[in-house]
């Protein structure tokens, strides 16, 4: 009985030993979980932040640069004992109130956040940091840590950079394993678009901590450390100086400027105003209420975001639809009695010209009576079986313009507009039961017609080439950069390139007739320069009409191609043509020339409408 006891005992023993050594076995070699907590404990990760890819325009000037900043640290379990708060306080121009509140937060959570190092005050000029440094060993617990953030040299609108901000909760859980609390990324403009090429690689450095819990040496005496990789610079196709003429051209004003040059699509100029200054993106944190509160909302980039009616340019587009279809001839006269009428009373007016005119003199005098006749003569057209059918036909050749949908520019948040359907008017009216009379603001850009300022710049830009355009475009190609290949193909119009030649006789007329002639944009006139250019006035629910004009120059060789949108600037020749012409000026010759093209640029610049409405 007493051998069957110890034997019990022995075979016990020998399996509690075993059961042991089988956990030893699973927690030492298996389970990682302790041997990581260990060396979490005992190895301090202190990220190396990279330095962000530079921005620079087409001539290699930079729009956005980097300076070097410090975020000062705490990991609060190495406070062991009171220190002089005051002193910190005065290094850091920060209150005893913001040191008691943040303790009492990190006190609130100290087992969760261990060892772990935590931003407390962030962005610290090289200046105060050294300050900081010179005493550094009387603050225990505390360190600094470098990082670069943006400068801006150069003002080239915030709108179009964008800004750089901390990442929160939400967008570190869009992006898993990208970004951890304390990291920054662009969050709007050609920072957010391009934020994969510029954010680099963050790099690693581990340190190891004594038994009284002190940083003391490298691990493995850096061996293991990993360095940060640099971001891309990106190359942008904007003109710096360029940018800035326009955004002291649209100062004071609502609306946006757009500028491309058509043999490639690349945009040379993009203004939103009012935008966000650079100054402000310098410190987004500080003016963000300030812009947010703004009720010309800064933040909304116009240029790409807005829709709006396109006005009398429009007239551009129906004017080579009914060339293309066969129902309108450069000869094709129409008459003109202060308007178009129809029916009993109905009148869209038109202001006094001679009549009847040809479609050069339209263009040149932007004649709404003369494209009533046209929309209705392409809608009504009898090869067709229907209005449905000539209509859906008309919408096909809106579209291959880039009107009613997104052109796919590689800048962010691009709206596509608003081109209506024959859908739409079933809808409302009943099919068979609408004929041209029924929509016939549609013949000079008005009704339902929505679209962005860059529709109207490729519109322009269009016109330009002859029946053809590239997407426009922000980024070029560049060291480690490649743009999409469909940047560089070309899109065609269902209009032929012949027809477009007649439309931009009209053009060059508006432009360089005189006033005396009917010409309604000769104040876009640049000596020596020919400018082909069309007038818009874009009628609005409240409020004096919208200021439309798009450009190109010279006629024979399109270099630049422009669309001036000004909220409640009245007539297009009142702001948008001379806005437009004076970028064009600029940028043909690199200044605007003196006597009567300089007092119109600084009339220009020192309008502000803003607040007349």
């Amino acid at each position: 009985m007493k051998i069957e006891r110890q034997t019990r005992l022995v075979i016990g023993l020998c399996a509690f030993a075993l059961i042991l050594i089988i956990r030893l076995f699973y927690i030492q070699l298996v389970d990682r979980s302790y041997r990581d907590l260990s060396k979490a404990n005992a190895m301090v990760h202190v990220p190396i932040y990279p330095t962000r890819g530079l921005i620079k325009d087409r001539n290699g000037k930079i729009l956005v640069g980097n300076k070097v900043c410090y975020d000062i640290l705490v990991t609060p379990i190495e406070i062991k004992h009171q220190f002089d708060t005051t002193t910190f306080c005065n290094i850091f121009g920060v209150s005893r109130e913001f040191m008691r509140d943040k303790f009492k937060e990190y006190r609130m959570y100290r087992k969760r956040i261990g060892y772990q190092s935590l931003i407390l005050i962030k962005q610290v000029e090289p200046e105060t940091y050294m300050k900081f440094a010179e005493v550094a060993m009387n603050f225990p617990g505390f360190r600094g840590q470098a990082r670069t953030i943006r400068q801006y040299p150069y003002n080239a609108g915030g709108n179009l950079l964008g800004y750089v901000s901390e990442v929160d909760r939400d967008y570190i859980d869009k992006h898993p394993g990208e970004y951890r609390s304390g990291d920054y990324a662009g969050k709007t403009g050609i920072e957010a678009a391009r934020e994969e090429d510029l954010r680099g690689i963050k790099g690693d450095q581990i340190y190891l901590r004594n038994n009284r819990n002190q940083i003391e040496t490298r691990y493995m005496d850096g061996e293991m450390d990993v360095e940060a990789v640099p971001g891309h610079d990106i190359v942008t196709t904007i003109d710096a100086e360029l940018q800035n003429f326009g955004q002291q051209l649209m100062d004071g004003k609502v609306g946006s400027l757009v500028a491309i040059e058509p043999k490639t699509g690349e945009i040379l100029t993009l203004v939103s105003s009012p935008g966000i200054d650079v100054d402000q993106l310098a410190d987004i944190g500080k003016h963000y209420s300030e812009i947010v509160k703004n009720p010309y909302k800064p933040m909304f980039n116009r240029a790409v975001q807005a829709s709006y009616p396109p006005g009398s340019v429009f007239k551009l587009v129906n004017g080579l639809i009914g060339l293309q279809e066969g129902v309108l001839t450069p000869e094709t006269m129409y008459p003109c009695s202060m308007g178009y009428h129809y029916g009993s009373k109905n009148k869209l007016g038109c202001h006094a010209h001679k009549s009847p005119i040809n479609m050069e003199e339209s263009i040149m005098m932007s004649c709404n009576a003369y494209y009533c006749y046209v929309l209705r003569s392409i809608i009504e057209n009898k090869k067709y079986d229907s209005i449905e059918e000539a209509f859906n036909k008309w919408n096909e050749y809106v579209h291959s313009f880039g009107f009613g949908e997104k052109l796919g520019s590689d800048f962010p948040s691009e709206l596509g507009g608003n081109i209506p359907t024959a859908e739409l008017y079933n809808r409302r009216y009943g099919r068979n039961h609408w004929r041209a009379n029924t929509i016939i603001s549609l013949s000079i850009g008005q009704g339902e017609i929505g679209c962005t300022p860059l529709h109207l710049a490729n519109l322009c830009a269009t016109i330009a080439n002859r029946g053809y355009y590239y997407i426009p475009h922000i980024i070029k190609s560049s060291e480690g950069i490649e743009i999409d290949e469909k940047y560089t193909e070309k899109h065609y119009t269902m209009v032929d390139t012949t027809n477009f030649k007649k439309v931009i006789k009209g053009m060059w007329r508006a432009v360089n007739s005189g006033a005396g002639a009917g010409g309604t944009a000769w104040v876009a006139h640049i000596p020596g320069i020919d400018v082909c250019g069309k007038t818009g006035t874009a009628q609005v629910p409240r409020g004096k009409d919208n200021s439309v004009f798009i450009c190109f120059a010279p006629m024979d060789d399109p270099q630049i191609a422009v669309a001036a949108y000004v909220e409640h600037g009245g007539f297009g020749a009142t702001y948008a043509a001379p806005i437009a012409s004076l970028l064009v000026e600029k940028y043909l010759t690199g200044e605007i020339a003196p006597g009567a093209r300089a007092d119109l640029a600084h009339r220009m610049i020192t309008s502000k409408l803003i607040g007349t409405r």
